[in-house]
């Protein structure tokens, strides 16, 4: 059961934080790519109501089941390109960032396949996303609703 409200008890900072994540996702990464972005750091954070919405998204955007069952475990997975391994690195590494802080390893990997403003943006999505989770975790969103 959901604990509170928080988009309509504090609605003006939600709204920002909706048009914050909206200016992220118009920037020129693929949509694809951020939403399996978002799902992996849905999947750390335990937000099952992201993780609904983003699955549901990345199912209209015509990605496979095959895919969207192997971000979990996408390391191993053989599904993924150098580019889609790099951003999911690099959001586990920002999404866990209190632990990773993330690695110069991780960085220089996503620098390989990021210009410096698409890994800025890139970030800005990880930010975004777990800004969300966040909110949805702590309060109990109902996934779906």
């Amino acid at each position: 059961m959901e604990r509170l409200d928080y988009r309509s008890l504090s609605a003006e900072v939600f709204v920002q934080l909706r048009e914050f994540s909206q200016h992220c996702s118009n920037c020129d990464l693929d949509e694809r790519l951020m939403e399996l972005v978002k799902l992996r750091a849905s999947q750390i954070n335990g937000c099952a109501n992201c993780l609904n919405m983003h699955i549901k998204i990345l199912r209209k955007l015509g990605e496979t089941e095959e895919r969207i069952q192997n971000v979990v475990v996408w390391q191993e997975a053989t599904c993924f390109d150098d580019r889609e391994k790099a951003a999911l690195a690099w959001a586990e590494a920002v999404t866990l960032v209190a632990d990773s802080r993330v690695p110069d390893e991780i960085f220089l990997q996503a620098h390989e396949q990021f210009t410096d403003r698409e890994l800025v943006d890139l970030t800005y999505v990880v930010i975004s996303i777990n800004a969300f989770n966040r909110l949805a975790v702590a309060f109990r969103r109902t996934p779906g609703s």
